[in-house]
């Protein structure tokens, strides 16, 4: 699988300077960890749930996660996993490419009881989502996984998910960090990305952002969110991939602030009509949160409609501006350190304290491309759309 590999080739060709990589379950955890893109969620009691995932496969969808907890009713978890093992076998006999597919359960007894029972098909399983983390809660979960990948033989990561109200309330949230980090560090190997409950976050306080806002608006949300990637998002080789949280809407009918999409981008790639689109289907609101996510070191992003993932791809591909400055500063004549004038001209480059940035930048470079020097958001959107 790759990034925009759903797309022609020569269109690929047209938009970017370095393609994204192609990957597969089996590539190192590091490149899969930065290679999950928007993650769609789906519950597990769909019907067709197998075509459906080979439906998302070929729109440019490269990690999914089925459902078994908040998606579905308590009366639907039995039919749920007895679903899963039938479309999973489904899938197993087709043969075809599939994206990284994760189960999300809701106790750590579920784990071992659906790799028993997806039998051969388990080879199709890339792991699983560990709800409401904490290191308490999270161990079990942890060995739960641990057992299981022996038992069968085939590799399981662990995604954990914070969103517990431990981790929210002030009193309580840097020891129950702390837990997290000491969990998540003693199975570092399992653990393939830290993943943001910000809808449970909300349910706290009887919050719920609208479609105007981003998670960074809302300060009790956003406070959290930083002190999670002050602990477990740091650059220093202790850190995880930290994925940032749901967007909830895809169609507006009434909206109290000015859109948020400048015009002239899109009037300069000719797309009026696509900043339109996207206008009336709130995605202004979705383009400024991915963008404010990764300002924030927030990497890819949980998404609960297929019409969300292009954005969250579109924005993760690296420019032609950052990839120059990041090769720049990464020269092996710079090990000494220094500062250097950008090829844009435009910034100067500070090597010893960009470095960990410019090694982030290559690495995300790598698994969803360099753009061309005069390809931006707006081609990398409108080239993805399926015709």
């Amino acid at each position: 699988m790759r990034h925009f590999g759903h797309i022609a080739p020569e269109v690929r060709q047209h938009l970017f300077h370095q393609e994204p990589c192609e990957f597969t379950a089996d590539s190192p955890s590091r490149l899969l960890s930065a290679a999950l893109g928007a993650t769609l969620y789906s519950p597990a009691t769909r019907p067709r749930l197998a075509d459906d995932i080979v439906k998302q496969t070929g729109r440019g969808v490269v990690s999914m996660v089925l459902c078994l907890e908040d998606s579905i009713g308590d009366e639907d978890v039995a039919e749920g996993e007895e679903n899963l093992v039938r479309q999973f076998t489904d899938l197993a006999e087709r043969g075809v490419d599939l994206p990284l597919l994760f189960i999300r359960v809701r106790h750590p007894e579920q784990i071992p009881d659906l790799v028993r029972r997806l039998g051969p098909a388990v080879r199709l399983l890339s792991g699983f989502v560990l709800p409401k983390f904490t290191e308490e809660r999270g161990i079990p979960f942890l060995e739960a996984i641990s057992a299981a990948e022996a038992a069968s033989g085939h590799r399981l990561f662990a995604m954990p998910v914070l969103e517990s109200p431990e981790l929210l309330y002030r009193e309580t949230r840097v020891e129950t960090l702390e837990g997290i980090s000491r969990a998540v560090d003693k199975y570092r190997e399992r653990v393939l990305a830290v993943r943001l409950g910000v809808t449970d976050f909300c349910s706290s306080y009887g919050l719920r952002r609208a479609p105007d806002m981003t998670a960074w608006d809302v300060q009790i949300i956003a406070s959290v969110i930083a002190d999670v990637v002050n602990m477990l998002g740091r650059a220093d080789g202790t850190g995880f991939t930290v994925t940032g949280p749901v967007w909830e809407y895809f169609r507006v009918q009434e909206r109290m602030f000015k859109p948020q999409l400048r015009r002239s981008p899109f009037l300069e790639g000719q797309a009026e009509e696509l900043r339109e689109a996207l206008i009336e289907h709130a995605m202004d609101g979705l383009l400024r949160e991915i963008t404010l996510d990764q300002a924030n070191g927030l990497l890819g992003k949980t998404c609960i409609h297929p019409s969300h993932v292009l954005p969250v791809h579109a924005l993760s591909v690296v420019s032609h501006e950052e990839f120059s400055d990041a090769q720049d500063i990464l020269r092996p004549e710079r090990g000494g350190g220094g500062v250097l004038r950008s090829q844009y001209t435009n910034k100067m480059n500070e090597v010893k304290p960009h470095r960990a940035w410019a090694e982030r930048t290559l690495l995300r470079a790598e698994v969803f491309g360099v753009a061309n020097e005069d390809i931006g958001f707006v081609e990398l959107l409108a080239a993805g759309i399926p015709g």
